[in-house]
This record gives structure tokens, sequence and C-alpha cells, in this order.
């Protein structure tokens, strides 16, 4: 290299040098070279760019002039044009970038670099990787530079540093294009999978009716499932997480905001035991109990559970704990338990409580996208429900503090027993309604609007399929099956205006 480039070079780095530097006094990760055989290979073979387009982009490049030349590469390519040291010295000098890279001199230079694009490939991911280096340095710069300033929400920061991290690790060292006969295999794949699934796409509920019309929890979905206190969210969400956990041995994590993780673990062992939670409680168990208790709770500790009890959680860390949960342990369903126990963040409601709860409503829709998981969220609902007249089934508009619920949310489902109302008959059918629940999806974004029809074992806090043995889902057929069973202690009516949630 001459002194007249070097000189060049010298200048089109001069910035990129000072932001990476950050007064650290070293020189940042860098493949000059390698970069230069890049570009060449690029200017002498046509095919070479799509060999690397999923690869690089013009940030890759540390000397700016190579980003630009980059960036005349792929526009001529973009628009079909032939792509060689003219068209590239053309489409520079009419960007007005032609003397900054230092002329068609510099052009012709990259073209003698290298004899063919054979190694482009590997030489575009050494690049790549210099600019990863480059980046983590240029984010804990700033951050070291933001945790100093005292005005900065720390909340606000430590969501910022993960969020950058995160993009890093999932923006870079993209796959390469696949040929048709692996992308075949991996197509009847999962189909192969799917039919295992008995036809779902998505995480399984283990509510063959709920499933049906959902085909699973689909991956960026927000999910609501919102009630009056005492219908039985908590007890819903845990018996989905036990299924999802335990028969399909699928991760998930579980934010619980008003219980510990001991009571909800409780709540799950009496689940899978079959022993009822005020037992368990009170430890007055049979000697038959114990053994029982011994023998079923096995699967539970192999389970992949995760529970967090931190109370107060804000939507900052929740995303960081989400995050988290993915990264090291690749869960696939977040449950919160429940919304409007959540907070914005430092400074951030201004006393408007429906202002908050819409910031967290749309943060939790972005999480869902972020992570492509299924993010599922316990709702209240207003005091609405209980003044107006009818079968009290909730309505869209119950959903408590904020429309944005409505809005954000992918599914918005409503818990209804009519028990809880002292209500023993189901309104449309005039069936036994004892024992009984019903799932209202309200709104579905990708699919109909269907009312369906679960069992709810008081005593054990749970909920399952209302089928009889041959699988007929007629309630006034699992009444009488219900009604021949001995010692099964189901829910009774609580009273509507009680603000406490047992369930």
């Amino acid at each position: 290299m001459d002194n007249i480039e070097a000189s060049k070079l010298s200048r089109s780095t001069k910035k990129s040098n000072v932001l990476a530097l950050g007064g650290l006094g070293r020189i940042p990760p860098q493949a000059i070279e390698l970069e230069e055989a890049v570009l060449g290979a690029l200017l002498i073979d046509r095919d070479a760019l799509s060999k690397v387009i999923d690869i690089l982009s013009s940030e890759s490049f540390y000397v700016e002039g190579h980003q630009k030349i980059f960036d005349a590469i792929t526009q001529l390519f973009g628009d079909s044009d032939p792509i060689d040291i003219l068209t590239v010295s053309q489409r520079l000098k009419k960007e007005g970038e032609l003397n900054n890279i230092g002329g068609e001199a510099k052009l012709i230079g990259l073209s003698t670099r290298v004899s063919s694009s054979a190694h482009i490939e590997f030489h575009s991911r050494i690049v790549v990787q210099k600019h990863i280096q480059r980046e983590l340095i240029r984010i804990s710069h700033n951050m070291i530079e933001q945790a100093y300033d005292e005005t900065n929400d720390v909340l606000e920061l430590l969501d910022s540093a993960e969020q950058n991290l995160f993009n890093i690790s999932q923006g870079n060292l993209k796959k390469n294009y696949e040929g048709s006969f692996e992308l075949v295999k991996q197509a009847l794949q999962k189909i192969e999978d799917i039919s295992k699934k008995e036809g779902l796409s998505g995480v399984p509920s283990g509510f063959k009716g709920l499933d049906r019309v959902t085909a699973g929890w689909q991956k960026s979905d927000l999910i609501i499932i919102a009630s009056r206190p005492g219908m039985g969210k908590t007890a819903l969400s845990l018996s989905m997480a036990r299924n999802i956990a335990i028969d399909h041995n699928i991760p998930i994590g579980v934010f619980s905001l008003e219980m510990s993780s001991v009571q909800l673990i409780t709540r799950l062992i009496s689940s899978e035991t079959g022993i009822g939670a005020e037992k368990l409680r009170k430890g007055n168990l049979e000697p038959i109990e114990w053994q029982q208790l011994s023998s079923k709770v096995k699967k539970l500790e192999d389970a992949p559970i995760y529970i967090d009890d931190t109370p107060g959680l804000s939507i900052f860390d929740l995303r960081a704990k989400c995050r988290r949960l993915v990264a090291q342990h690749k869960v696939q369903v977040i449950i919160i338990d429940y919304l409007q126990l959540m907070t914005a963040g430092v400074n951030k409601s201004n006393g408007n409580r429906e202002q908050e709860i819409s910031t967290i409503s749309r943060s939790l829709k972005s999480i869902a996208k972020e992570l492509e998981i299924p993010v599922i969220a316990l709702s209240q609902l207003s005091r609405a429900v209980e003044t107006r007249g009818g079968s009290k089934r909730p309505l869209l508009s119950d959903l408590r503090e904020s429309g944005a619920i409505e809005q954000d949310a992918d599914i918005v489902s409503f818990i209804f027993r009519p028990e809880y109302y002292q209500i023993h008959e189901w309104d449309d059918d005039g069936t036994p309604c004892d024992g009984q629940a019903e799932l209202i999806i309200a709104k579905h974004r990708n699919g109909s609007l269907e009312k369906i029809r679960l069992r709810f074992e008081g005593s054990m806090a749970k909920f399952s399929d209302l089928e009889d043995i041959n699988g007929s889902t007629n309630p006034a057929v699992y009444e009488s099956r219900m009604n021949a069973a001995a010692g099964d202690d189901l829910g009774q009516g609580i009273d509507p205006n009680s603000n406490d949630d047992p369930f």
C-alpha cells in the first residue's frame, strides 16, 4: 500500500476509529485485507454476491470507503445491472463518492487482490465476526457512559443493554440458502411433527376443544385470559402449564405477581396427585395419600416449569427475564399472572393507570414478537359484569382499565362459571352446569369465536376436558357421570362482590 492510498485509508477510517475506540486507546478489531479480498471478488465475479448477500451488510466493513463500495455493488445487483470496475465506478461517481473512496485506482487495486471468488464466504464470515466484536465494544462503551449519567432511568438502561446484545446475537451470522432436497426433508419432518400433535401448529394447551379452535398457541401471539376474581384464572393457567410441561415436555415460564412460587407448586402437586389443596395445606394425609404423593410428584419434579414470583414486576424486568429464559432454558411459552399487578417502570405512570396498562399491553405484544413465543397474560374484568342482567357472560368492553388490551391481543378469552353466580343450569341448553366452566373466545385474530366447556374441580383448583369415557362433550352425560363419582368435591359459588381471587 503506497503512501497516498494509506493517507486516504487513514482519512476514511478516522471517524470509525474515534467511535469504536471510545477513548480506550486500542485499535478496534478489523480485517482490512479480508475486506479488500471480499470486495475484489465481488468486482471480478458477479455471482459472488449471491453467496454472501445474506451474510454481509455495509456496516460489516470497518473502512468507510469499503462500505460505500459495497453499497454501490448491492445497488447494481438490485437493479439487475452488470457488476464490474466500470459500472461500480460510474455508480460511485453518480453518488459523488468516487473520489472519497480513492478513485478508480482504488477499484482497480481491489480487483487485483484475488484471482477468484472461491473463498469469499469464508472471508466474509471473518469480516462479520470483526464487526460483531466492534459492536460489542461500542455498546459496552455507550453503556458505561450512560451508567455514569444519574438522570438515566436504570431500568430503561438495563433494557436497552439487553436489547442491543440480543439484536447482535440474533441479527448476525445469517443462514445460507438451502437446496430443495434439504428443504423438502424439513417440510416433511414438520408435517410429521404436526400430525403427532393432532394437527397442531402451535404449542398445545392440553384442552382438546381449545386446541381445535386455535391449533395451539401460536408464536408471537399475545393471549389474554380474563375473568372476575374467583372464576379460576390462576387455576386455568396452571392447568395449561402442567399440560404443556408434563404431557408435551415443552419448557414454560410462569410469572406470578400475586402468589408465591411455593403456593403455585402446591397447587400443581394437588392437581397432579389428586389430593385436595386443603389437605396439602394442613398436611393431614392418609398413609395411602403419602404414597400417592411420593409416586406422582416425580413427574412434576422433572417438568420444565420455571416460576418467578417477583412482586410488582416492571415490564423492563419482565422483558429481561423472558430473554434469559428463552436463551438459557429454551422456554416456548410465557404466562403472566396477572397483568394489572405489573408496572410500566419508574416514572412511567404519571398518575394515569389507563396509559400505564396500555404501555404494558403493547410491551407484552412486543415481547411475544421479539422472542417469537406465545405470551399468555391473565387479566381482571371490571365490576360491570356483576351489574349486568342476563347470563353475566363477560364482554370485551369489560376488560379492566384499558381498551388497549383488546387492541393489542391476538386472542381474548373469558372464563365463565355459572356456579359462581349460584346458577345451576346452562342458559342455552338447560343442562346442569355445576362443576363446569365455559372458556369464551371473544376475539380471535386468526380464527373463529367459540365457547368451550371445561370441567372444573374446585378442591384441586384444576381445569380439564369435559368428556365422558367415549369422548363425548354432552353436559348431561358428564353430569350423570359426575353424580356417580364418590367424594369429588367441586368448587362452590363464591361471593361475586369479593375482591379475593382464590383461584
